[in-house]
């Protein structure tokens, strides 16, 4: 669906969060409404614990209020992330809060969200259907800033846009988390295989550095690490080329989009790629430069033709241990640990496919769609008394409001038991042919694979940088934070005639809300119109490329 209206994964999490508090208040001063009345009335004990058999049932809507906010509270920054877990499991009361739902409102009132019900819960079974499929490690890069990059395999035809992600669950860590990380990859260049890079600042990532560790160490060498990826997700174009110009800002770990971006760029069947793109990139130590070595080759090899200045910023150390003077004496004398995995035997086993088609995903909508209305429309001629029968099932009649008398002799609960019956049975014949679909496309003929197609070793090699014949242009900043105006200004002097500019951050809320700050000082940004336009040399638009659960 998200795809269909062209919305990317992560913005669908901001809607979600605005949704989700808007449902949650508008729920609180309803309830709180109608305790109030209870209680002035003197009817509070009378009604609140009552099991009514025709009408609303006051504690399902209590059990549905508190379990609400039970997964709002727990959702909040504070408690999200420090207590990921926490948050993760409570947000599984969903099921709890839905049936509730239904079981106060009743069936007339619950036919208003059951298209978004539908929709979800056919998401979901799609994406436990994908999450199932395994895939392994085929290698792995350690870096010495404590940052591991993983590269997995995948089919040749799954393309995927430069700033996309996945999610990935290690069962040799935990079988039950999975946590989204960017794609550092470019499906146009790397057309087997796709890498990601990770930070190790958490306990799962630590216990996934340290399982390499073991695997590359241990006697006894651990072959074919299985993973289970979601994915990918993310924009559905590659939206950054319709720009004159780009102006990256990445603040640690948040590096890891523009590898892909960069990559993309690099690829010589671009028809079109901006004519500059300055990055800028703020670290805390000098470690933590490793993470650019995945395109080390395209920032200091002048045959990619790519216009790209690029300035670091170290913040918290005053000079580098090894007395380098320049990022590519830094890069060059990097340590950086490589670790392959898996055997020769066949690296075709377990590709990464990717989400299903649209045609496909319609075809399971609609085998849904019908086979709910199906038993809705069975089970209510079957449970329901013959004077319900007369009617085109239970939909109209909820909608028609006739037959009052004969709606009163059966129970409330009965038709909300037949729609829970039908979405269950609906849902799991969806799953049913996702389920089908999967195996189909697992044992289609694939393109076979070795270690040497999926892993090149030169392109693998960071610690060989070949000098290069001209003078670098790309700056260290050693003891200081970016001055974003300044470096803009400088950007700006630098252009020839007036373009677009897209201006794209990654990292800390911090650095996002500089960013925009500083874009605010420009006419033009975020599409305000401005008459002075002939006067100036570009045009700001902002994105940010954050992604927070």
């Amino acid at each position: 669906m998200f795809r269909l209206l062209n919305i990317e994964f992560a913005a669908s999490v901001k809607y979600h969060v605005w949704f989700g508090t808007g449902l949650i208040f508008f729920s609180l001063v309803h309830g709180g409404s109608t305790l109030f009345i209870w209680t002035i009335t003197h009817h509070i004990e009378e009604e609140i614990w009552k099991w009514q058999r025709t009408g609303r049932v006051y504690v399902a809507g209590l059990i549905s209020l508190v379990t609400g906010l039970l997964m709002w509270i727990t959702s909040l920054p504070q408690i999200r992330r420090k207590n990921f877990e926490v948050f993760y499991y409570t947000h599984h009361l969903y099921i709890v809060f839905l049936v509730a739902f239904l079981f106060h409102a009743g069936d007339r009132h619950f036919y208003w969200v059951l298209p978004g019900m539908f929709l979800f819960g056919l998401d979901k079974i799609l994406r436990i259907v994908q999450s199932r499929s395994e895939s392994c490690i085929l290698s792995a890069n350690l870096f010495s800033c404590k940052a591991i990059e993983l590269v997995l395999p995948k089919d040749p035809m799954l393309n995927y846009a430069p700033s996309s992600f996945i999610f990935l669950n290690i069962p040799l860590v935990s079988r039950f988390q999975w946590h989204p990380f960017s794609i550092i990859s470019s499906s146009s260049v790397d057309k087997h295989s796709l890498s990601i890079m990770m930070k190790c600042e958490g306990d799962w990532t630590n216990s996934v550095y340290n399982k390499i560790e073991e695997a590359a160490n241990c006697e006894n060498k651990i072959n074919n690490i299985i993973v289970r990826v979601e994915g990918p997700y993310g924009p559905a174009s590659v939206d950054f080329l319709r720009y004159d110009n780009l102006f990256l800002v990445a603040g640690g770990i948040g590096i890891t989009p523009f590898l892909s971006i960069l990559k993309e760029l690099a690829s010589k069947n671009r028809l079109k790629s901006p004519k500059r793109v300055q990055l800028v990139f703020a670290v805390r130590t000098f470690q933590d430069l490793n993470m650019l070595l995945p395109i080390a080759s395209i920032i200091f090899n002048p045959i990619y033709n790519l216009n790209l200045k690029l300035k670091v910023f170290v913040t918290q150390e005053k000079k580098p241990s090894n007395g380098t003077t320049t990022l590519q004496e830094f890069l060059a004398q990097s340590q950086v640990q490589s670790i392959h995995l898996g055997t020769d035997e066949d690296y075709s086993r377990f590709p990464i496919r990717g989400p299903e088609s649209f045609r496909w995903l319609a075809t399971l909508v609609l085998i849904t769609v019908l086979t709910f209305l199906g038993f809705l429309i069975g089970l209510s001629h079957f449970f329901i008394p013959s004077e319900h029968k007369n009617h085109s099932g239970v939909m109209k009649l909820a909608a028609s409001g006739a037959m009052k008398t004969a709606k009163e002799k059966v129970p409330s609960w009965v038709p909300d038991l037949i729609i829970i019956v039908s979405y269950v049975i609906a849902i799991s014949v969806g799953g049913f042919a996702a389920t089908i679909l999967q195996r189909r496309r697992k044992h289609k003929e694939a393109p076979r694979m070795s270690k040497e197609v999926v892993i090149k070793p030169e392109e693998r090699n960071f610690t060989e940088l070949k000098p290069i014949p001209i003078t670098e242009e790309h700056e260290i900043h050693i003891g200081e934070r970016p001055k974003l105006e300044e470096i803009m200004s400088e950007f700006e002097k630098n252009l020839r005639g007036w373009s677009s500019v897209g201006v794209l951050v990654c990292g800390p809320e911090s650095v996002k809300e500089a960013v925009a700050s500083m874009c605010r000082q420009w006419p033009q940004c975020f599409g305000v119109e401005d008459l002075r336009r002939s006067r100036m040399k570009m045009n700001l638009n902002f994105h940010s490329l954050n992604f927070n659960l």
